[in-house]
């Protein structure tokens, strides 16, 4: 063999080991565990069920259904996805990609918000836009701020001026444009408040003198002496309540007074109580209320009336399940049912709501746990009990946590350090940095012997030991070997994604004394 050729063989060899011994191979099987394919990417991401990127040294791709780079991303990290935009971070800067593939702009700019059909760039104050339907992409200019609403209009602010750059009337001017939680832009000219729909049309004229956004569609306004409530429509607004007394909106609360004293309870479309003798409404939960009397009664109001008939000897009420609402009377609380009756007199620091008709109450420091006539289900020696599912509890004591069941008693005679309940039921527990599964029943799955356990579906466990992941039921069986780096799951395509080391063979060419090439013999 000649000598020269050896050299270059043993150069190329060499190089190729440099460049390759630092990759990553990853080998995808389908749900059957059978091999489809082997790639050799450092990373794979799955950002949705059509949208898969693999990096691979510096380079950042956008992959085929077959799993091959298809697009090059340009830059070096997946900043945000959004559906349906991608968009990639590089040492310039931030840029965008539509999931398709197509690159609508370049790795520069600081901030992009998104929106289904638009993107908004900025550098500093200077900004850009990108309408996915004209596929072009605009200069603003330098704004004080501009924003995406969530309904896809661009606000504008230049100067102290709002205006609409997208609508009908572009070149029109707002003293204020306030977004919300709703549908529609409150907006304000020299005219009065208004609404604006989606499209950038009054759906409700400026010539209201206040208006102010409650929750959702709805609005609070007065005008020529009358307070409004008024619901945004995408064609014209109505107004769904009107009132020449006072109404007050403070709080998240909303209060009308007749002649000076406080007579309705008021929700966003109208009336929601009407009764005399009201002094005074606190907020204690998402649409509840505590109403005071003059006759010293409070009772608690929900959405669609008394959740808790007034009562007399109570100073809070809470929201409440299974029929029964904690109380408050005298700084103990106990339970009363909707008519106001004392089911559990007051006599403990703190409750929770019952849960399965189990409740947990507190002492001075400690929780235990009653039945729903105030039966004593346990003594309180817990530092915190968490609602009952399916029959059992997460308690915690001396910091060590337990599984407790409806009597009350321990499953797990031994603590663990956390456990965490799955949406399906299970437990994942530690103990010593370790991880293992309990079912459904606290009975023990799969031993508290792994670094890192996660439970994809019945019988196809992720578990980590040693630094190693692999694959086992729940049983114990290996479904695929403690081998891998890393295992990403695709159910919506079925297949599951294997990281490995790769590290090449390499091949020693030896040239055997005395033996002479073929060709020249």
């Amino acid at each position: 063999m000649n000598k020269n050729f050896t050299l270059l063989v043993s150069l190329i060899l060499t190089f190729s080991i440099s460049e390759t011994a630092h990759s990553q191979s990853w080998e995808v099987y389908d749900t059957k565990m059978q091999l489809q394919s082997r790639l050799i990417y450092d990373e794979i991401d799955l950002l949705s069920e059509t949208v898969r990127i693999g990096k691979k040294g510096n380079e950042l791709s956008l992959l085929s259904s077959d799993l091959k780079p298809a697009v090059s991303l340009v830059g070096t990290e997946i900043y945000q996805y959004t559906d349906p935009w991608i968009l990639v971070k590089g040492p310039d800067g931030i840029g965008a990609f539509h999931e398709y593939g197509q690159q609508v702009l370049p790795l520069e700019y600081e901030k992009i918000q998104t929106y289904f059909n638009m993107l908004l760039a900025s550098k500093g104050n200077e900004y850009w836009l990108y309408q996915r339907g004209k596929n072009k992409t605009i200069y603003l200019g330098e704004l004080d701020e501009t924003k995406i609403t969530n309904t896809g209009l661009l606000i504008v602010r230049k100067q102290g001026e709002y205006s609409l750059p997208l609508s009908s009337n572009p070149d029109k001017t707002f003293e204020l444009l306030a977004d919300n939680d709703g549908e529609f832009v409150l907006a304000k000219d020299a005219t009065g408040y208004g609404l604006i729909n989606r499209e950038g049309d009054y759906v409700l004229e400026p010539i209201i003198e206040t208006l102010q956004h409650t929750h959702g569609n709805f609005y609070y306004g007065y005008n020529q002496g009358q307070y409004l409530l008024i619901e945004g429509n995408d064609i014209k607004s109505n107004i769904r309540y009107n009132s020449f007394h006072k109404i007050t909106f403070e709080n998240d609360i909303m209060l009308e007074y007749i002649h000076g004293k406080l007579r309705r309870v008021m929700e966003d479309d109208g009336i929601l109580l009407d009764d005399v003798g009201i002094t005074a409404v606190d907020k204690v939960g998402k649409d509840l209320y505590n109403v005071h009397f003059r006759d010293s009664k409070i009772g608690l109001l929900g959405k669609k009336g008394w959740l808790v008939q007034p009562m007399l000897e109570v100073d809070e009420i809470r929201f409440g399940s299974e029929g029964l609402f904690p109380a408050k009377s005298n700084g103990a609380f106990g339970f009363v049912d909707s008519s106001g009756t004392w089911v559990i007199q007051p006599q403990y620091a703190e409750t929770t709501v019952f849960s399965e008709k189990i409740a947990a109450y507190r002492t001075s420091q400690s929780w235990g746990l009653i039945g729903a006539t105030g039966d004593l289900i346990s003594t309180a020696h817990y530092d915190e009990i968490k609602a009952f599912q399916k029959g059992l509890a997460i308690a915690k004591s001396a910091n060590k946590f337990y599984l407790l069941n409806t009597t009350g008693q321990s499953v797990n005679q031994d603590g663990f350090d956390s456990i965490y309940r799955t949406g399906d039921g299970y437990f994942l527990v530690e103990r010593s940095g370790k991880t293992g599964l309990l079912d459904s029943n606290g009975n023990e799955v799969i031993p508290t012997e792994f670094e890192g356990l996660r439970r994809e579906r019945k019988n196809f466990v992720i578990v980590r030991k040693n630094g190693l992941t692999g694959v086992i039921n729940e049983t114990g069986e290996i479904i695929l070997p403690l081998a891998y780096e890393k295992i990403v799951v695709d159910w919506a395509n079925e297949q599951i994604f294997t990281k490995n080391n790769y590290v090449p063979t390499v091949i020693q060419i030896i040239e055997e004394p005395g033996k002479k090439n073929k060709k020249g013999a």
